[in-house]
């Protein structure tokens, strides 16, 4: 008897000295599974600009030097005012990040739908905020790859709130220009012995 109160005294010295074991482990599991889960469960917030993306056309040529969007934003632009109201809602969120443009497609309510389209800013030839019909309009040149590995240069153009943010998205756009080349020339796939011509073909910008 004098053993087992001698060994029972010692098993609770241990369980003193013992690290106490996380509180969490205390709570309900529903409480467990919310205190996991509630970080994730925030709406994801897209940081862009919204605009109205009127669609895009076949442009050709291989030269795109200032005005060459002027003829294909033209046809975007009548193609729209055909069925359009007073004003144009936002149905698009534009974000130009450093290798990418992302264009979220918006829903009624003016929410961020799984609908996005993507850009490489490397096969961005060309783009503008500077047009005749409309100086809000933001306009880039693509080259979109076919499943057959030809290619076609489409003239993508967005109408933005105000001649100010045209010319942001302008401006933000040769910034991702200049970190997507910075990128290419670092891992080699731009090489020295390149004409500033091809460098500035594959990579331009006129904001206006």
């Amino acid at each position: 008897m004098h053993f087992q109160t001698m060994l029972k005294s010692k098993l609770n010295v241990l369980t003193l000295k013992k690290e106490p074991l996380p509180t969490v482990i205390f709570h309900e599991p529903e409480a467990i599974e919310l205190c996991t889960t509630t970080p994730l469960m925030k709406a994801r917030t897209h940081s862009g600009c919204k605009v109205t993306y009127l669609g895009k056309v076949p442009t050709t040529g291989m030269q795109f030097l200032s005005g060459c969007t002027e003829k294909p934003v033209i046809e975007l632009w009548k193609k729209h005012t055909l069925a359009r109201e007073d004003v144009f809602p936002a149905n698009a969120l534009l974000e130009i990040r450093p290798f990418q443009v992302w264009l979220h497609h918006l829903d009624h309510k003016g929410e961020a739908t799984v609908h996005m389209d993507t850009f490489q800013v490397a096969r961005i030839a060309y783009c503008t905020a500077d047009h005749n019909v409309s100086p809000n309009i933001f306009a880039w040149v693509y080259r979109e790859i076919n499943d057959d590995l030809s290619y076609q240069m489409d003239c993508h153009a967005v109408e933005c709130e105000s001649k100010l943010e045209a010319k942001k998205l302008a401006h933000a756009m040769m910034e991702a220009f200049r970190k997507t080349f910075h990128s290419m020339k670092s891992d080699g796939r731009i090489h020295r012995n390149s004409s500033s011509e091809e460098v500035s073909q594959e990579l331009e910008s006129d904001d206006g």
